[in-house]
């Protein structure tokens, strides 16, 4: 057995939904070094589609195919499933990536936009995997990756709506695997840490007295690593869970947070 070529996607077709940027885009990025086939991405409206379809060029990634579609609206999704299928092939992998947060304390949040993160980021992954899922358990072969958060374990301030829909995704996810397993689908999640980004970028500045910004201060001090994640390092988790290496593993959630689930956090001094 050759257990690198276990972690080859070569042929393979992935829908990572929200991938325009970010975390789905350095997703698509591991993939497409991986090997993979065909590249589907959307988002919500043309501008991102565009400014998506700009950034796989400039990272000089062929065979991408960009689709507007909102996660949240069913029909929308049953019509871009089957335009993939039509126009690209068959979904061998889905990332359901597109998600939102809202911080805003949780007396003050208003239903309707408590309802927004729930619908975007439960209840969109629910739908796009209802799409994909009959015609992988026709084949008896598929992948189904959430991504799911440190929310999906821990609570916060200011993060209600978040975390509530990342604990159910994280649910949802096990219960993928209990119901299609025998289908050989596998469906997992990734629990990322925080990671730098361009819109995590100012609370890593330094202050006018060189110090660090509190909230930096606070994730370097609870987090093993020491550090922030680069984007690049949720390429090999999700390689891993997109490929035949992980063929038996099932309703996990993988986090890649430095460590900051593992740990209590550093004794006062």
């Amino acid at each position: 057995m050759n257990y690198l070529n276990m972690f080859s996607l070569e042929g393979k077709n992935a829908w990572v939904t929200g991938a325009s940027y970010g975390i789905g885009f350095n997703i698509a990025k591991a993939f497409a070094e991986a090997g993979i086939k065909n590249i589907v991405f959307n988002d919500i409206n043309e501008e991102l589609l565009q400014r998506g379809l700009a950034n796989y060029k400039e990272a000089g990634i062929e065979n991408v195919h960009g689709y507007v579609c909102d996660v949240t609206n069913e029909d929308q999704v049953k019509a871009t499933v089957e335009k993939i299928h039509q126009e690209v092939g068959q979904i061998d992998i889905l990332v359901n990536n597109a998600g939102i947060i809202k911080r805003i304390p949780m007396h003050e949040m208003k239903r309707s936009e408590f309802q927004q993160v729930i619908d975007i980021d439960l209840v969109g992954p629910f739908i796009c995997a209802s799409a994909v899922l009959p015609e992988m358990m026709e084949r008896r072969e598929g992948k189904i990756i959430n991504i799911c958060s440190m929310m999906s374990e821990l609570g916060r301030e200011t993060v209600s709506a978040y975390a509530a829909a990342k604990g159910g995704l994280k649910m949802l996810t096990r219960n993928i695997c209990s119901e299609y397993g025998e289908y050989n689908i596998q469906c997992n999640g990734i629990g990322p840490g925080y990671i730098a980004t361009p819109q995590t970028a100012p609370l890593r500045e330094r202050q006018a007295d060189g110090s660090r910004h509190p909230f930096d201060s606070f994730i370097v001090a609870k987090t093993p690593a020491g550090r922030w994640l680069n984007p690049e390092e949720l390429g090999g988790p999700a390689v891993f869970l997109a490929s035949k290496a992980s063929d038996a593993v099932n309703g996990h959630i993988l986090y890649v947070d430095g460590g900051i689930l593992a740990y209590i956090g550093k004794q006062p001094k």
